[in-house]
């Protein structure tokens, strides 16, 4: 990978974070002098235009790679993501766009006569045309000096709480369950569909994909995946609804990893760590990057029993947002081998030391 020199080094530390034999650093930084002369591109007019032109998408994030160091296992890939959770749009919700993320109006208002939950793939689906073009035209420009990563698409309830109304499912969860169970049912074969369809475009000379989400990549389909509406759950609730899909989705891929997101997602860990198939966990606390001013960070010791728990039930784990004099005490308190540590540091200064500071905690 022109971008990325070490490229394959990096690869087999993720491989081998998988497998909980390697410390994993994701680790960026600005760049004082790019990698390469690439011009920043004028931005379109409108907010739709800035989210969905193809042309427009891919020189945005070329000159932002080009003007990033990618440290240790960080890599430069292009995320053709159409908000966090493009499978609700290719299911049927409507898109709103803002600056820095997208929503997504509900679709679903009588669950009795709307019927079954289908993905489409022909050009009647504008929104499936304009996310293939998007990665399309990402794989014409690549050249080998970068990855294409598979769209955050989100799956299990949160999908169908954008297409149903948050609210409204959870009223669904306790009036209506076979219905529920039914529509994750058709969302599971959805999501497989449009993913063997992403995997076949992006997919690297070596059978690889990386996820856009977290920054991961493995050695086939690789995807982050979550059910971020069982902070609203109960345990009995997230293990009648979400532990079947999940463990079904895991299964169908090569590495997944769930994203942990908040304390009040942490009454579910017990039940994430029994399944079988599921390979990693991500914590996001309230208080990363700033969520909740005051509140730990991703880094803080108040997190290490957790990672220990996760490391210590055969998982591996992710740590993000850390602040740069976090990285190391983690690391001695929770230990490297299946950790995965990523943040963004300040300035190259800063990268470059805490980089030199980590490679004593790799087998050699």
């Amino acid at each position: 990978m022109q971008w990325k020199t070490d490229w394959q080094q990096a690869r087999q530390n993720h491989l081998r974070w998988w497998r909980r034999e390697s410390l994993a650093l994701s680790l960026t930084c600005p760049r004082a002098t790019p990698v390469a002369p690439v011009a920043k591109p004028k931005p379109p007019a409108d907010l739709t235009g800035r989210w969905l032109d193809p042309a427009y998408r891919v020189a945005a994030a070329e000159y932002s790679m080009a003007n990033t160091h990618y440290l240790a296992e960080a890599f430069p890939y292009f995320d053709g993501y159409i908000g966090p959770g493009s499978t609700n749009i290719l299911l049927g919700s409507t898109p709103r766009f803002a600056e820095d993320t997208v929503w997504y109006d509900p679709c679903i208002a009588d669950p009795d006569t709307y019927g079954a939950i289908r993905f489409d793939d022909s050009p009647a689906n504008p929104w499936w045309q304009i996310q293939m073009d998007l990665l399309r035209e990402a794989r014409r420009r690549c050249a080998g000096r970068y990855l294409l990563g598979v769209p955050d698409l989100v799956e299990n309830l949160d999908v169908l709480a954008a297409l149903r109304d948050t609210q409204t499912l959870l009223m669904d969860l306790v009036e209506r369950p076979k219905w529920v169970k039914a529509r994750l049912v058709e969302i599971n074969q959805a999501y497989f569909g449009i993913f063997d369809r992403v995997f076949d475009l992006v997919h690297d000379d070596q059978g690889g994909s990386a996820y856009c989400a977290f920054g991961i990549y493995g050695d086939g389909k690789t995807a982050k995946v979550q059910c971020d509406i069982s902070c609203m759950l109960s345990a009995s609730m997230f293990k009648e609804f979400v532990v079947g899909p999940l463990t079904e989705q895991c299964r169908y891929l090569d590495y997944s990893m769930y994203h942990l997101d908040g304390e009040d997602a942490l009454p579910h860990l017990d039940a994430l760590l029994a399944i079988e198939e599921l390979d990693a966990i991500e914590w996001t606390p309230i208080g990363a990057s700033g969520r909740i001013a005051g509140m730990p960070t991703g880094g803080s010791p108040h997190w290490y029993d957790l990672y220990r728990r996760i490391k210590a039930a055969g998982k591996a784990v992710q740590a993000i947002q850390l602040k740069v004099d976090e990285v190391v005490p983690l690391i001695e308190a929770v230990g490297p081998d299946g950790l995965f540590i990523e943040l963004k540091a300040p300035d190259e200064a800063s990268a470059f030391k805490l980089y030199e500071q980590t490679r004593q905690y790799y087998h050699k």
